[in-house]
């Protein structure tokens, strides 16, 4: 599992619109969170995406930027994009590379044998890609704490 003070996985993801995108070269140079969830148009993964987009405008005010990622395919990534108006970037990791890279695999998701989903978990890394904050969850029904993420977003601004 990525610690804290190691950097970010270099990693290929495909955003909603198709484009190939390195994890690792798109958060250098910015305080950014990178938000795993389990499942598109699921109930916890909406509360919590969609609280981030609510908080986008305090995110932006230190220049912070946000990244979510699921397994999920970028066709149905960007329905739910789209539905829930979020205004950051989603990413899928449709080949599970990040979630193993990362040590976050949640398999047999939603008792589906074989089915292996991202867990519930937020990284925040500073503006060298250096993670300075995580959390995990094994319980994909539970939302972070959102304070605590905005707090350890505003300290890996200022390192």
């Amino acid at each position: 599992m990525v610690a804290i003070g190691e950097k970010t996985p270099d990693v290929n993801l495909v955003d909603t619109e198709l484009r190939h995108t390195n994890l690792s070269k798109a958060i250098a140079g910015k305080p950014a969170i990178i938000a795993f969830f389990p499942g598109a148009f699921t109930s916890v993964c909406t509360a919590e995406l969609c609280k981030f987009r609510d908080s986008m405008s305090e995110f932006n005010s230190i220049n912070g930027s946000v990244y979510a990622i699921s397994v999920d395919g970028p066709f149905s990534n960007k329905a739910f994009k789209e539905k829930n108006r979020l205004n950051f970037t989603i990413l899928s990791d449709y080949k599970r590379e990040a979630v193993k890279l990362f040590g976050i695999e949640l398999n047999n998701f939603a008792n589906l044998s074989g089915y292996t989903a991202a867990k519930r978990a937020v990284f925040i890394t500073d503006h060298k890609g250096t993670v300075r904050y995580k959390w995990v969850s094994d319980d994909p029904t539970v939302e972070p704490n959102y304070n605590e993420i905005k707090r350890a977003l505003e300290s890996a601004s200022k390192e």
